[in-house]
């Protein structure tokens, strides 16, 4: 079949959802089909995937705004494709796609059924800056981004409901997810949704390999880099007495850095040789610095704006524990690329990331709490059965995390799709 992706989110765009996308695409050529992207324009290249072909359409620069101006244009692009080359099944994925009911209507009538991936809700995201900002992370007219979800995201939820209302079918990548929009939009019960759960790219985000020279390498110049380097630390012992704890994901308020530092003091007390490494880009870096500085640990905390791949994958491998405080999430990946890696993560006692992590594979803590989260951190440094839980986690993402899983499901519910529409004829 050929399928029409259309995403906001696409690399170099490595968001979320431009990650799942580009290995979405890749493993569905792989079941023999094949994929268009229409995604927004960038001045940096597009990656090549052989088999798929990448459209990039106009976009007005406007948070919130960009998702309608973006979606008028790739509803253009999508007439001009299915002229060229017809299209069996159109994948949206919601919420960077703002489209009217009529809209997704004529999609549907004219050039093939819409399938709608549900990455969480403009009012989840509007939940989440809140709870974030009455716990102090950041005020919310800091970032323009923040603002715009704050102050718009009533109004843009029109298109999410029209988005499940209108689609042939949707799909929740949580069961959290899939309870935010049932209460939020309380659909009818025509409402067909299946809950897929993301993967990651289990062959990247792996645990080390001992004997490969190179990579022992860098993971020793990584430990040094942060002064992290006690001879235990070297050859990924989990006794050493200078950890290094990761986090990773955007610089923003939702994010729960704050949190996160403000935990820190605690468990420098209980460890006294931890260093702190944030992985992120956003407009929180300078107020974090900051804040570190106030809590007397910037010898301890280093904030790296952006990593390749590679870097970012032995950063997983290299790292003690990887710590995911988040607010609020339609999914997380971080949690699995962490467990891919072999490495236990310790993050909030909240759907949906207690629908990937529990106790079993990691830590939980109460969001929000620094001293809950310090105590949970602590508790897994101490604990030697740590490892032997991030093993447990590897095996749980190859059993049903990866994206070879999801290019299954998928080609089940866009065939669906396709079944259900041509019944309606």
């Amino acid at each position: 079949m050929h399928i029409a992706i259309v995403s906001g989110e696409y690399p170099p765009r490595w968001g979320g959802i431009g990650s799942v996308v580009f290995h979405l695409a890749g493993h569905m050529v792989d079941l023999g089909h094949e994929v268009t992207i229409i995604t927004r324009s960038h001045t940096s290249k597009v990656p090549s995937q052989e088999g798929v072909e990448v459209i990039s359409v106009n976009w007005a620069k406007i948070p919130m705004a960009f998702t309608r101006s973006y979606g008028k244009h790739a509803i253009r692009a999508l007439y001009n494709l299915n002229k060229r080359k017809p299209i069996d099944i159109i994948n949206a994925h919601l919420p960077l796609v703002s489209w009217k009911a009529k809209e997704f209507s004529n999609l549907e009538k004219k050039i093939a059924p819409v399938v709608s991936c549900l990455h969480g809700s403009w009012i989840g995201e509007r939940e989440g800056v809140k709870r974030a900002a009455a716990a102090g992370e950041s005020a919310t007219w800091r970032n323009p981004n923040d603002l715009a979800i704050s102050m718009t995201a009533k109004y843009y939820s029109r298109y999410e409901r029209a988005g499940i209302t209108n689609s042939s079918i949707c799909v929740a990548n949580s069961q959290s997810t899939l309870s935010e929009f049932k209460k939020w939009y309380d659909p009818d019960e025509n409402f067909d949704c299946e809950v897929v759960l993301w993967g990651c790219d289990h062959k990247v985000f792996r645990p080390p390999n001992n004997d490969n020279e190179a990579e022992q390498l860098e993971h020793e110049r990584i430990r040094s880099d942060y002064g992290c380097d006690d001879e235990d630390a070297l050859s990924y012992s989990f006794s050493t007495k200078t950890p290094m704890l990761l986090a990773v994901g955007r610089l923003v308020a939702r994010k729960g850095y704050m949190t996160l530092l403000r935990a820190l003091p605690d468990i420098i007390k209980q460890n006294p040789g931890v260093k702190l490494v944030i992985v992120g880009r956003g407009h929180m870096k300078k107020s974090l610095l900051k804040e570190s500085v106030k809590l007397g640990i910037s010898d301890s905390v280093y904030i790296k704006s952006s990593l390749s791949f590679s870097e970012l994958a032995q950063h997983f491998r290299s790292a003690d524990l990887v710590v995911y405080p988040s607010y609020y999430e339609g999914q997380g990946l971080i949690p699995l690329e962490s467990l891919a890696s072999g490495t236990s993560v310790a993050t909030v006692d909240q759907e949906p990331l207690t629908e990937m992590v529990d106790e079993s594979v990691g830590g939980l803590f109460k969001r929000g709490k620094p001293g809950e989260l310090a105590n949970c951190v602590n508790k897994m440094l101490a604990d030697d059965k740590t490892p032997a839980k991030a093993l447990l986690g590897r095996e749980r993402v190859l059993s049903k995390f990866t994206y070879e899983h999801n290019a299954i499901d998928y080609e089940r519910i866009f065939n669906r799709a396709i079944e259900k529409s041509h019944s309606k004829r």
